[in-house]
């Protein structure tokens, strides 16, 4: 970790210890301790009954996290939220509770402790712990893959609402979502966008929670539910193309593979928009290393810098045309067909 220069630089004892913070807050968020505070303070004794823990233990837990400023400790023993906590209830705009609890979880988790095997090997820790490459996983274990939907759909609406207002959606005609998960983003370009029309493709286990979510927003007359796999093709046209932290998951042959399915499907009109994170050229402190070495772990993928973009797009028959900041930390890639490019792999 690098620091700006005359930045004191972090304890590293504070450093070393994250694990245990990053555990402290998983089991506060899954007890939903922030929820049971809403109401106000109230004492461990309480809080344990109240999540059906043992007491002592709890009271521990709490006050580790009192300490640095996740919950706060009153002269009367009790604990209440704070700033920090309060993103930890449930109904809390921008709420990061289920981010937490995907965190925490021991399919991330083991991940996490068994990094030294890809760094020796440059394979995911996932598959070397749990024998399965992450979405077979999440298919034989539907209660992973909900817990995982739904930790990145918290994290999904400043995302989703920074996209729509940095990029100029056509006001009519088909956007095609790849991977979008349960359309959170594709359903928040329609809402925008009254006149366009959107298509979403998905694993078959992921298409029925999206079927549900789309309902929900009022725009199932509006948007058709496509099973597919994005290895074998994209078997639809439009206008535009989305894909939003799909490509990240893969390293580069498999993410080749895709964009290369992808511009099979396209009309020489249609763009494709990549929304993801962008690791700066040079070395510079950004979040997006850290989720890089999420992915190294977790998936086998990577996040990459623009020109690391640029050519994975060309390689697919695609030309990177504008790299597009928003007011989130993600950013929109926009590309178009090379007009000569093969439309087939």
């Amino acid at each position: 970790m690098t620091c700006e220069p005359g930045t004191p630089a972090p304890d590293l004892m504070a450093l070393i210890s994250g694990a245990a913070v990053a555990q402290a807050i998983f089991v506060a968020a899954k007890l939903g301790i922030a929820d049971l505070l809403r109401e106000g303070p109230a004492s461990a004794a309480a809080l344990a009954a109240a999540a059906g823990v043992h007491a002592p233990s709890l009271d521990r837990v709490m006050r580790a996290l009192a300490g640095i400023g996740v919950f706060a400790f009153d002269a009367d023993g009790r604990f209440a939220l704070t700033p920090l906590s309060d993103r930890l209830r449930s109904d809390a705009p921008g709420s990061l509770r289920a981010y937490a609890i995907m965190n925490g979880e021991r399919w991330v988790w083991q991940s996490w402790g068994a990094i030294e095997h890809s760094v020796r090997t440059g394979r995911p820790a996932f598959e070397h712990v749990f024998g399965a490459r992450l979405f077979d996983y999440y298919t034989a274990n539907p209660e992973a893959g909900r817990v995982s939907a739904a930790a990145l759909d918290s994290l999904s609406a400043a995302d989703n609402a920074a996209v729509v207002a940095a990029y100029r959606f056509p006001a009519s005609g088909v956007v095609v979502d790849i991977g979008g998960g349960q359309g959170s983003l594709l359903a928040a370009i329609l809402a925008a966008h009254p006149d366009l029309r959107g298509v979403l493709v998905e694993r078959p286990a992921v298409i029925d929670l999206a079927r549900t979510a789309i309902a929900a927003a009022g725009l199932a007359d509006r948007c058709d539910l496509l099973a597919g796999d994005f290895f074998a093709e994209v078997a639809v046209r439009g206008d535009v193309y989305l894909m939003k932290k799909v490509i990240h998951d893969w390293d580069d042959d498999d993410a080749r593979a895709i964009l290369s399915h992808c511009r099979a499907a396209m009309p020489a009109s249609a763009r494709l928009l990549l929304v993801e994170h962008v690791l700066p050229e040079a070395n510079q402190p950004s979040p997006a290393r850290w989720l890089d070495l999420l992915m190294l772990v977790y998936t086998g993928g990577r996040e990459r810098t623009a020109a690391d973009y640029a050519s994975l797009l060309a390689a697919a028959g695609l030309r990177l045309e504008r790299v597009i900041p928003t007011a989130s930390r993600i950013t929109v890639i926009e590309a178009r067909p090379i007009a000569d490019a093969a439309r087939a792999i």
